[in-house]
């Protein structure tokens, strides 16, 4: 598996252009934990939306994949109609479905889209609504993972 370093630069780039390929616009942002919490900060301010929210999931522990995803920290989306979920990458799609399908079960009524940088077709049970970049096979490297590490 080829390993991708994904700086801050080439983020702010890449999530400025899809913003501005996202034709909807949304009264809230939901950040899957943690992947996506970088996301919905700066869409939040570049749309100027104050209903940013963190939902969280795991669906692993440590290397063991679990059963079932665990969803929870459920934001409370009453007052909001139409809802951004935000990912890095949707690499199983499994995360993004279990987010979607619990958010759904509680909001029957409400309009959610996803979207995310990255995408893995051949890979993903879930197309999100927005994407920016196909990858296959490359395991990337976010800065946010590696930044503070690489200081110690």
């Amino acid at each position: 598996m080829k390993r991708v370093r994904y700086d801050y630069e080439t983020f702010v780039k890449d999530l400025k252009q899809l913003a501005d390929s996202i034709p909807d616009s949304f009264n809230a942002i939901v950040a899957i934990a943690r992947g996506g919490m970088t996301m919905a900060h700066l869409l939040g301010e570049y749309w100027n939306i104050r209903n940013v929210f963190v939902i969280n999931s795991i669906g692993y522990e440590e290397t063991r994949k679990l059963e079932k995803t665990k969803v929870f920290n459920i934001p409370d989306l009453l007052p909001c109609d139409d809802i951004l979920i935000v990912d890095d990458i949707a690499d199983s799609g499994e995360t993004i479905k279990a987010v979607l399908d619990t958010l759904k079960a509680r909001y029957p009524d409400k309009r959610f889209k996803t979207a995310t940088l990255f995408f893995k077709p051949n890979k993903s049970i879930v197309r999100p609504d927005y994407w920016l970049k196909e990858v296959d096979d490359e395991w990337i490297d976010f800065f946010w993972s590696d930044d503070l590490k690489a200081l110690t």
